[in-house]
Order: structure tokens, then C-alpha cells, then sequence
């Protein structure tokens, strides 16, 4: 066993737009060095790179030679920055957005990596925020309820069109000559281990909570040829495979994979995870009752119950998903610092960013500081915050953004308040869902980049009405990868003793004000209202709009 204290290991997280890699002792947890690689091709939901092939409405991709770059330019350069000696590195770990699906031949070679199908959309990684399945999600949802498939319930009555099953039918439908070459339907987080350890080990999380896994089953044949004929033998043909328990080893790092990463060849390569999920042990929430919200471009909130409970609309409830002997929820929100930024691109005059450079701010900043002068319902706003889609709870990504109540008077900063406001909204619906089905949250453990900004967490803390602890590591999934290699390596006998000696958090670093939390409740049952308005059937005014904004971009490309 090796556990000695000067022990290494390397976590590698892949966020949506970057790759980062930290080196990590064993013995503390203490982070050493960093590196970082921003993908090269980025987010891909305009054109096709190969052909400048426009795409159409909700569509997200991205080259799996990206996640390459990161193992060969940001674990390297981590090292560098640690001044460590890599043979001292005894394990390594990943994490990675989900659901990203790549589709691959059966040595894992990615489809848009052959040339008779780089000029085809659907060859690439569908990224988690890929929302153009809704039409086969609709389709799945409809026919579970119908046949009362008993793995429905555990995903909170919705399968989400970010998920495995939604996009895998979408391929099958729009593209059936890429569906027949592809081979395997592979999870990001399984494809980057593959491609370490030379072995294909689906992991247990992605596939329980993405991958409707439940009970040691796939939904069944009969049960996708219903949806499609020719979708009967997804599972068995392209989705299947061994799966690994989190915190195991999936195999020992290839010589290839050592070469891209300088490591040394043969040391442990963990099963892979989720970035939300592998976080909570890093922020020491290995218990009933810690919710961890990793708050970035969306928001991932996962927390871990001693009970099976049937949580409206939550993205899952996996038998330890995210540690052995707990049940692990999973709910989230697929835009929150996406929004924020949105706003600021699009959105703020150019006399806001004048005025922001003048100050040697960054227009977030500018807008936050403005914000943070006015009182609660001074701006006379309300927003809902689905300008991608709604997770959870209503699983919805036909629904769309809305700010109400402005007027000629409105300014910049009163609409960026009412944004950062309505993503913190959307976080007490879901915790308080989670609490009437019987799951309690007795803490909320904030991780992520949006942890910086003091205000944003103040705001959350008013509007929860609770405390907030903050992680200490600024590279939580990171750190939640290396936690798990550590495992892997032998060098700690579970994720719990991991979670122990490594992970960390600071304790209710904001604690909510009672005047401002009092006002938010009044703020929070005007946004309820619109939320069920709009999200319950109230009406469907947003999926008309989007139904017509489809078929205007597609009669105008025709």
C-alpha cells in the first residue's frame, strides 16, 4: 500500500470551456500546483468547424481532441507548478461535465475523428447543454408513464433531454448512417478513462444518474422498441459495459497516456465521475443531509439521504452515486453563471463596459457593486431563470428566460440583481422540494467559481434563509478527482477516510439577515407564482415561441 506522506496524486477536472489539473498530497489533501487549458474549439453551437455548417436551435457539441490537449498540456504544466518530482504521483483522477456523450467506434476512436464524417453534426460530443432532444425526451416521458416503467419515479417523473437515452434517440431518428457506424454511446467521463487505461469502464455514477440504471437494469428492449424499432438493442449493442464503483481503479495509466502526462506508466487511474458529484467528499458532505450546490455556468446540487424517497422532478436517485451505503440525489439548474454572463455580452450598453474599464473593473463586478446598494424588491423586478431550459424541478428545456416589471426607468444593474436573484429562487424550489418529499437539507456547502463573488453568496444565503458553508479548495472537482485516485491508489480504504484527511470546508461563512430574508420570502412567492404560471401548464406561450423560432431559422436556411 503505498501512504506515504509525501504521496501525490493528480485530479484532472473537464468543465465546459476548460480542462484543470491540481497535484495533491495524499497525506492532507494540500494542493500543490495547478494548470489549466481552455479548449481549443470551445463550445460549438453556431457552425461546424470542419464546414462551417450552420446548426440549428439548441445544439451544443465539442472535439474530443480538446480533452486530449488537457491531459498534454494542463496535468504537465501542474507539475511544473507543484516543483515535484511525477514520480511521485502514485494515482490519477477525472471528473467530468454530464451527460457529454461521444460517440466512438469500438476502439473508442470518436466518429468526427474519421473523415467520411467530420462534415456530420451528429459524429461530435453532445455536450450536457445539447437541449435539442426535448422532442424524444417528451417521447420517453410520455410512453414511461404509460407502461408505469418503475425506474420512472426514480428521476422524479421526467427523463431530461441532456440524458443518454434522449440524445442516443435523436441520433437514431436524425442521422440513422451515424447511428449504425457508432459502435459504442460513451460517456465523456468513461471516454477520457478509456483513453488512460486502454480499458472501457462505465462508471457508476454517470450511469445510474444519466444512464437510467437502476436496480442492475437498463429500461427494457420491448420498451425502447416501442419508442423506435429500431432503437430495441441500444443497450445491448452500443450502451452496455462493465461498470466500476466509485473510487476504484479502472486500470493503470497506459504508456501512451504516461507520455501525454509525463506520469509514470502503470500507476492507478480511477473510475471516472461526474465534476457535481465527485465535489461533495472534497467539501467533507459525505453525510445525510449536506447539500452541495457547485455553482459555475449551471448549477449542480447533490446531497446524499439514508433513505429511498420519490422526489418530484430531480435529475436522479442513485444507490451510492455519490458514496457507497448513502443514496445519492442529484438536482440542478442549467444556467446560472451562463446567464449572468449572457447578460453582460448581450444584454449591458456599451456605456456600462466604458465606465467599467475607467474603474478597472470587470462590468460583473461594476454591476454587482451597483446592485449591492439597493434594498430588496428595490429594482420593482422579477426573473425566472430557464434561459436554458429548465432541470430541476419541472425538467423542462423548452421553457425560456423572462424578466418582469421593467420600465423606462429600469437600468442594468436592476436587471443583473434580478437574474442573480432568480438562480437563487430556483435553489430554494429545489431545496424545498427535496425537503416535502422527506429528504432533509440541514446544510448547504457552496463550491465553484460563483463562490467569489461575497454578494451573490449573501443574496443566497437571504433567500435560502440558511447558512452557507463554502468549500476552501477554489478547484473543487479537482481536488474531488485526486480524493478518489488517492482511493484508487490504496492510499486511503474508502472515499469517506478520504474525504477526512483531504476534503475541506468553512463552515456557515454567511448567515442569513433577518430583514432581507423576510422581504426575499414575499419576492420568493411572486416568483413561485410565475414559475407554476408558466412551467406547470399555465401557460405554454414559451414553447409556442420556440416551436416558431425553430421553424423561422429553418424556413430561412431553406
Amino acid at each position: 500500500m503505498a501512504d506515504e506522506p509525501d504521496s501525490l496524486v493528480v485530479g484532472v477536472d473537464y468543465g465546459t470551456l476548460s480542462g484543470r489539473a491540481v497535484v495533491v498530497r495524499v497525506r492532507d489533501g494540500a494542493e500543490l500546483g495547478t494548470g489549466v487549458h481552455a479548449y481549443r474549439h470551445g463550445v460549438i453551437d453556431r457552425a461546424l468547424p470542419a464546414t462551417g455548417r450552420a446548426l440549428p436551435p439548441d445544439w451544443a457539441l465539442q472535439v474530443p481532441e480538446d480533452y486530449l490537449d488537457v491531459l498534454r498540456i494542463a496535468v504537465p504544466a501542474a507539475i511544473a507548478d507543484a516543483g515535484v518530482d511525477p514520480a511521485r504521483v502514485i494515482g490519477i483522477g477525472t471528473d467530468f461535465t454530464a451527460c457529454t456523450m461521444v460517440p466512438t467506434t469500438g476502439d473508442g476512436t470518436p466518429l468526427c475523428d474519421l473523415p467520411e464524417l467530420a462534415g456530420d453534426p451528429h459524429a461530435y460530443v453532445k455536450l450536457w447543454r445539447h437541449h435539442a432532444a426535448q422532442p424524444q425526451a417528451d417521447r420517453i416521458n410520455a410512453l414511461a408513464r404509460e407502461r408505469g416503467e418503475k425506474w420512472l419515479p426514480r428521476y422524479g417523473g421526467l427523463i431530461s433531454s441532456e440524458w443518454e437515452f434522449a440524445k442516443a434517440l435523436q441520433l437514431l431518428e436524425e442521422a440513422p448512417d451515424v447511428y449504425s457506424a457508432m459502435e459504442r454511446w460513451v460517456e465523456a467521463a468513461d471516454w477520457i478513462v478509456w483513453r488512460l487505461t486502454g480499458v472501457y469502464v462505465r462508471n457508476a455514477c454517470s450511469a445510474g444518474y444519466k444512464g437510467i440504471h437502476q436496480d442492475g437494469e437498463y429500461p427494457t428492449a420491448d420498451f425502447l422498441a416501442e419508442l423506435n424499432p429500431d432503437f430495441a438493442d441500444f443497450v445491448t449493442e452500443k450502451l452496455d459495459q462493465p461498470i466500476g464503483r466509485l473510487g476504484d481503479r479502472a486500470g493503470g495509466l497506459s504508456a501512451e497516456a504516461a507520455a501525454w502526462t509525463g506520469l509514470p506508466q502503470g500507476i492507478a487511474v480511477a473510475v471516472g465521475n461526474v465534476d457535481a458529484h465527485v465535489t461533495a467528499p472534497a467539501a467533507g458532505a459525505v453525510e445525510p443531509g449536506q447539500l452541495v450546490a457547485i455553482m459555475g455556468t449551471s448549477t449542480c446540487h447533490v446531497l446524499n439521504g439514508d433513505t429511498l424517497r420519490e422526489v418530484p422532478g430531480m435529475c436522479g436517485v442513485v444507490d451510492g452515486g455519490i458514496v457507497d451505503g448513502l443514496w445519492g440525489y442529484e438536482a440542478g439548474q442549467s444556467g446560472v453563471g451562463d446567464i449572468f454572463a449572457w447578460y453582460i455580452e448581450h444584454q449591458v450598453p456599451e456605456s456600462c463596459h466604458l465606465q467599467a474599464r475607467e474603474r478597472g473593473l470587470s462590468v460583473h463586478e461594476l454591476l454587482t457593486e451597483l446592485a449591492a446598494n439597493q434594498q430588496v424588491g428595490e429594482h420593482g423586478l422579477i426573473a425566472l431563470d430557464w434561459h436554458s431550459g429548465n432541470r430541476s424541478v419541472l425538467v423542462d428545456h423548452e421553457l425560456s428566460g423572462m424578466v418582469l416589471g421593467q420600465t423606462l426607468s429600469t437600468r442594468p444593474e436592476d436587471v443583473y440583481r434580478a437574474l442573480l436573484e432568480a438562480t437563487a429562487f430556483g435553489t430554494r424550489t429545489i431545496v424545498e422540494t427535496f425537503t416535502a418529499a422527506g429528504v432533509p437539507v440541514d446544510e448547504v456547502i457552496i463550491a465553484g467559481g460563483l463562490v467569489r463573488n461575497a454578494f451573490l453568496m449573501q443574496l443566497y444565503s437571504d433567500i435560502l434563509g440558511m447558512p452557507l458553508s463554502i468549500i476552501r479548495s477554489t478547484q473543487g472537482p479537482a481536488l474531488g478527482s485526486a480524493l478518489h485516485a488517492a482511493v484508487a491508489a490504496g492510499a486511503h480504504p474508502d472515499v469517506r477516510a478520504a474525504a477526512t484527511a483531504m476534503g475541506s470546508v468553512d463552515r456557515a461563512v454567511y448567515r442569513p439577515r433577518p430583514a432581507e430574508a423576510a422581504a426575499y420570502d414575499r419576492l420568493f412567492a411572486e416568483y413561485t407564482a410565475l414559475h407554476d404560471h408558466f412551467g406547470r401548464g399555465g401557460n405554454d406561450v414559451m414553447r409556442r415561441l420556440r416551436a416558431m423560432r425553430r421553424s423561422a431559422i429553418e424556413s430561412k436556411e431553406k
